[in-house]
């Protein structure tokens, strides 16, 4: 194998799954357990007026995104994926995750506006 730009930004793909992992089932963690709903529907940095009722929504979409992070990780580590397979997989759940997180937040705060009305 020769060291070249598509294996640096393979390598660079899958190390970058362990951290969102973390931070994404971290946060299904926080909400699950810790019942800490500070990082649900943030929009700005702040989050809706009662984000305990856009916490199983931010719940869901946290733990499928790092479960499927975790199994790309495992899939990849012991041979069971190729290299298509997994980066489709990953890019798609990356891109899915934002799109999903971005569309609550901003569902959430215009429910909370139309509270105020």
């Amino acid at each position: 194998m020769v060291f070249d730009f598509s294996v640096a930004l393979t390598w660079v793909l899958f190390l970058a799954l362990f951290p969102m992992a973390f931070i994404w089932l971290r946060r299904a963690w926080r909400i699950l357990f810790k019942r800490d709903f500070s990082e649900v529907a943030l929009k700005h940095g702040k989050s809706p007026l009662k984000p305990e009722r856009w916490a199983p929504y931010e719940l869901l979409i946290n733990f499928l995104a790092g479960g499927i992070a975790l199994t790309l990780i495992v899939g990849v580590a012991l041979g069971l994926l190729d290299f298509s397979t997994w980066t489709a997989i990953g890019g798609s759940t990356l891109w899915c995750k934002i799109f999903a997180s971005f569309a609550l937040s901003r569902h959430a705060h215009a429910a909370d506006g139309q509270a105020k009305a």
